[in-house]
């Protein structure tokens, strides 16, 4: 049994009673040995089977009590690693460390990301940890783009020089295998001559190799520098050994052109990477670098960083607005196609939200700052893509496992096909030749950069798209996807209802009832209210707040007005409190047809009236919907409205699938039972009471001009309110996907023919270096071809 401790820090804990639940709840789970709690501490102290449960499970166990467990991230860049072996190698150090929930290395971007609870664990640690695997590793405390960029060019550089080097004194000995086979001799077969350009090629130019090599196995591990310098080193000693017995047979051309076109790869394989990460560099160089504020009455330049949440910034045309904010003076067209992927810009006065990095198109106007640095959308944006680009997809997990043990495999077939050779045929020279073929031939690379790399342009080009995907798990989630649930309100319809009826009874005056109600009203926050109260305020009618106000969830609200009771909403509020509705029923009926939501009207336990509000459908709902379905997926459509009005507004948008009357509690009962079909469910909503539908869909999708707490329990969010962000969202997850499944197809496809034609003697070695030189090359590139996706 493989235990592992870990302590989690515990938010919310108040009594004795709360630690005693916490360490029930606990120790109750698969696979607890133990745990204590320690209220003065708030920590909670585990030790578990790690073949039976995972560190996540236990922090959600403790969630389920009611209380808070706090993560913190870290983010560390890591130098050293040059394989999928040596990613592998160092997330699994990682996750073995005590405390850390969960740790995740990109091989493209050279980072590592570890979750873990705070207090659980230091940087110290981490950092330690990264380095006894034999890599070098630091934390990263901003990212620093403009050293990323020097460090790239740096090592493309230094690439490029030994590149060049090594194939000016590749080259005559490469000239030389042609004169040898043509049995001419002249200073080029020379072995004495070929050993002198062969040596700094071997221990000058590869010394990366080797020393990668060194610092892989001294971490207990073995990449690909482990095959290089195995493979080069058996070529080049086996050459200085028939030199020396006067045997004119060498390899010293095969060593130093496999080193020269590996190089050329890398150097390849180093300028495509950085492309995978242009997104990133593309919104971060959105972010003006100064802004005009106004202090102690005059207009000043400051850089960026200096702003302080109220300022006053002035922003003229064709400007960008350097941080969020409201409009305080003026108007203007803002661009916020850069943010949202809206090309038309937008109408702004005062009172509105501006969004840092957007372009003033026209007018000149002031705003007050009201988010900065980090907090800022832009700044948020990048996190996000930041944190999904550094993400795996779940599958990726069997070429992680492959990698795990890949070169301990090849290493192996390597000695057998020497083996083999020398005691079936007698043949070493073959044989050697053959295992050298094995061993450069094999690419652990591409099966590391298959996922990420995909990865990292999917969500890029998301971004810039205004799709923001959380994570690579939530991608591929989106491409298995067969259900999609849309909520109604401000989702598909556009979340702005107007009155269009106002019907009375018992010959009450019908200004009377819409004073009443919009008075009411006044107090609640739900969009149907506020179309009252809009249209008690449009009529000019005198509105006052009422004594009493309680809102009943799905239902309306009941309230005191003037010392009447008041009662506005749908017919269960009615029936709940044995009003009856029959004289209203045959237009309440009506109504609903027509796709209307009709309030019912009580005052003093009377029926008193009726007020009928439309909400207009979006203008891309229908096409969207079309979409969706002709891309197989079944789409529901949920709502608090009746049977007949969610029926009328289901149609008119072409769905069949109608979940009326949910509660706005029950939602998330409705996707679980829904996923109990074995169907895998999209939920797409705006609102604060769509957030538990969303985090318990498969994918939760949340429109942009949502609020931020759906937003927060979203897997992916469209900065447009537009619902062709879903199908663009959907759409992209399948392009993602499906260069994901080419890329890790070529790369098992490529060693698993490769290495037994190797084996058999079918590939030149220096062949088989050229092959595995570009094999990554080539699943990078493939990846990149995400740049191009339109929709």
């Amino acid at each position: 049994m493989a235990t592992k401790k870990i302590n989690i820090d515990v938010v919310g804990m108040t009594c004795a009673a709360c630690s005693a639940r916490v360490e029930k709840a606990l120790n109750k789970h698969e696979g607890v040995v133990s745990a204590a709690v320690n209220l003065l501490a708030n920590k909670a102290s585990i030790e578990f089977d790690t073949d039976k449960v995972k560190p996540e499970d236990l922090i959600k166990t403790i969630e389920k009590t009611g209380y808070e467990v706090p993560l913190v991230k870290k983010t560390l860049i890591v130098e050293g690693m040059t394989c999928a072996a040596c990613s592998a190698r160092v997330e699994k150090v990682l996750n073995k460390l005590d405390g850390v929930v969960n740790a995740s290395v990109n091989l493209s971007t050279n980072k590592a990301i570890v979750e873990f609870p705070s207090g659980a664990i230091d940087d110290d640690t981490l950092v330690k940890t990264i380095e006894k695997a034999g890599y070098k590793a630091e934390l990263e405390v901003e990212r620093d783009l403009d050293r990323e960029k020097e460090l790239r060019e740096k090592e493309i550089k230094s690439l490029k020089t030994s590149f060049i080097i090594s194939a000016a004194l590749s080259l005559p000995l490469f000239s030389a295998m042609f004169f040898h086979m043509a049995g001419y001799h002249n200073i080029l077969t020379n072995g004495w001559f070929q050993l002198i350009l062969a040596t700094p090629v071997q221990f000058i130019i590869g010394y990366r190799f080797y020393k990668g090599a060194f610092n892989s196995l001294r971490g207990g591990g073995a990449n690909m520098d482990v095959l290089v310098s195995m493979g080069t080193s058996a070529a080049y000693f086996y050459s200085i050994y028939n030199l020396i017995k006067g045997v004119d047979e060498f390899y010293f051309e095969a060593s130093a052109v496999i080193i020269t076109l590996i190089l050329l790869g890398k150097t390849f394989e180093a300028v495509a990477k950085g492309k995978t990460s242009e997104a990133i560099k593309k919104l971060m160089g959105l972010q003006p670098k100064t802004a005009r504020v106004i202090r102690n009455g005059v207009e000043e330049d400051i850089p960026i960083e200096k702003v302080d949440i109220g300022d006053i910034i002035v922003v003229r045309p064709g400007e960008r607005i350097p941080v969020d904010g409201i409009i305080v003076d003026g108007n203007s067209a803002v661009d916020e196609s850069m943010i949202t992927g809206e090309s038309i810009p937008i109408d702004k006065g005062v009172g509105d939200e501006v969004i840092g990095a957007t372009i003033n198109k026209f007018g000149t106007f002031k705003f007050e700052a009201t988010k900065i640095g980090k907090d800022t959308v832009l700044s948020q944006i990048v996190k996000l893509v930041e944190d999904a680009q550094g993400s795996k997809a779940p599958v990726q997990r069997l070429a992680d496992k492959i990698s795990g043990i890949f070169v301990p495999v090849v290493v192996v077939i390597a000695l057998v096909t020497v083996l083999g050779f020398t005691l079936i045929k007698g043949d070493f020279n073959t044989g050697l030749i053959n295992a050298v073929a094995v061993l450069v031939i094999a690419c652990p690379c591409a099966l590391g950069l298959a996922t990420p790399t995909a990865i990292m342009v999917g969500t890029g080009k998301g971004a810039e798209k205004g799709i923001l995907i959380k994570s690579g798990e939530h991608l591929e989630r989106a491409h298995k996807m067969n259900t999609i649930i849309f909520d109604k309100t401000g989702t598909i319809t556009k979340g702005e209802p107007e009155v269009t009826d106002i019907l009375t009874f018992e010959g009450i005056d019908r200004d009377e009832v819409l004073r009443i109600a919009a008075s009411v009203e006044k107090t609640s926050e739900h969009p149907l209210g506020q179309a009252i109260v809009k249209k008690g305020e449009e009529e000019l009618l005198r509105l006052t707040e009422p004594d009493k106000f309680m809102a009943v969830p799905g239902k309306g609200l009941q309230a005191s007005y003037e010392g009447k009771e008041v009662l506005i909403g749908n017919r269960k509020l009615m029936q709940d409190n044995n009003i009856s509705i029959e004289m209203g029923e045959k237009d309440l009926l009506r109504l609903e047809e027509e796709g209307k939501t009709a309030m019912l009207i009580s005052i003093d336990n009377r029926l008193v009236g009726i007020i009928a509000v439309a909400d207009q459908i979006k203008e891309t709902s229908k096409n969207a919907i079309e979409e969706l379905k002709s891309m197989g997926l079944d789409v529901y459509m949920i709502t608090g409205d009746n049977e007949r009005t969610a029926r009328a507004i289901a149609k008119e948008v072409g769905i069949t699938n109608v979940l009326a009357e949910v509660l706005p509690e029950n939602k998330a009962d409705v996707v679980e039972q829904i996923k109990k079909e074995g169907k895998d469910v999209g939920m797409v909503g705006d609102g604060i009471n769509d957030a538990p539908a969303l985090a318990a869909a498969d994918v939760g999708f949340a429109i942009g001009t949502g609020t931020d707490i759906a937003m927060e329990a979203a897997d992916i969010t469209l900065m447009r309110g537009d619902l062709q962000g879903v199908v663009t969202a959907i759409r992209l997850s399948h392009r993602t996907m499906k260069t994901i499944k080419q890329n890790l197809f070529w790369a098992f496809f490529y060693n698993s023919i490769g290495i037994p034609f190797a084996a058999l003697g079918f590939l030149n070695p220096m062949i088989a270096g050229a092959a595995m030189a570009f094999s990554s090359v080539s699943v990078v590139t493939n990846s990149l071809r995400l740049k191009k996706f339109n929709n």
